[in-house]
């Protein structure tokens, strides 16, 4: 929002619902000379679909964040876009969202597809479980350190100090870093490759959920002796979905779906029902 205005640019608002819409967009940007677009993958490839090398002739940027950027995505981009920059950016909310960027190559090979580099007054490490950096090419948990990272959690004093530790490494500029619970490992160019998560986490359409959560509301639910909750893409699709698995708690007395969703629309908001 904020990085147009501050430097004199245009913010343009897409309708109410229209970001959801690739149509939609490819004619906004068209009419309107749109230079700089921000997606999460998912919508990205979706508006991959619908633009051919002579549209969008106004665009030159594509930024992508939110969750993992598929290979095969940047090298569509291009395809269909060949007028434009791609980027690639990594950062949790925690540390004031983006804190890592890749320039994504146009001649790409094979199916690594990195997060890049620290972004200005910004450290990011890759830790082992006790806390030590790793060599290049080693998993390890991702941490972030700088002028960006967050406080801690409104009211959450057991969670903040889970997850924003001291700072060995810099302990006079920022002794706080924030551990993302993001597993990654450092390339032999300097940049980081994204590996997933260490936990239940996921991110679907750019939401950051957690399984856990679902899964307990779930257990909660009228009827319902077990629940879980997973996400599954389906149909060769790299769009995951929320799908709920559940047990009866009598044989004889199945909760109907629809009910179920019910339940869970008035516990969770409406992108974490299954």
């Amino acid at each position: 929002f904020f990085c147009p205005l501050w430097s004199g640019a245009t913010l343009l608002m897409a309708k109410p619902e229209g970001h959801k819409d690739p149509d939609y967009l490819k004619t906004l940007m068209t009419t309107q000379g749109v230079t700089i677009v921000h997606f999460v993958p998912p919508m990205l490839q979706s508006f991959l679909e619908v633009v051919s090398p002579n549209d969008c002739p106004s665009l030159r940027l594509v930024f992508c964040s939110g969750e993992a950027l598929p290979a095969e995505a940047i090298r569509k981009s291009y395809a269909r876009l060949p007028q434009i920059e791609l980027h690639n950016l990594y950062g949790p909310t925690e540390a004031a969202v983006d804190v890592t960027a890749w320039h994504c190559p146009r001649q790409l090979t094979g199916d690594r597809v990195s997060i890049g580099r620290p972004v200005a007054n910004t450290q990011m490490y890759v830790l082992d479980s006790e806390g030590h950096p790793v060599p290049v090419g080693v998993e390890g948990e991702l941490y972030i350190g700088g002028v960006q990272v967050a406080r801690g959690y409104l009211n959450r004093d057991e969670l903040t100090a889970e997850r924003f530790v001291a700072n060995p490494y810099d302990k006079h500029h920022y002794p706080v870093m924030y551990r993302t619970g993001d597993v990654g490992c450092w390339l032999p160019d300097g940049t980081i490759e994204y590996r997933g998560r260490n936990d239940d986490q996921v991110k679907i359409r750019g939401f950051r959920i957690e399984l856990g959560e679902i899964s307990s509301a779930l257990q909660g639910c009228t009827g319902v002796q077990d629940g879980v909750v997973v996400a599954r893409a389906f149909g060769g699709s790299a769009d995951k979905q929320l799908v709920g698995y559940y047990t009866a708690a009598q044989a004889d007395a199945v909760p109907d779906v629809a009910a179920l969703k019910a339940e869970l629309s008035e516990r969770l908001p409406a992108h974490m029902v299954p």
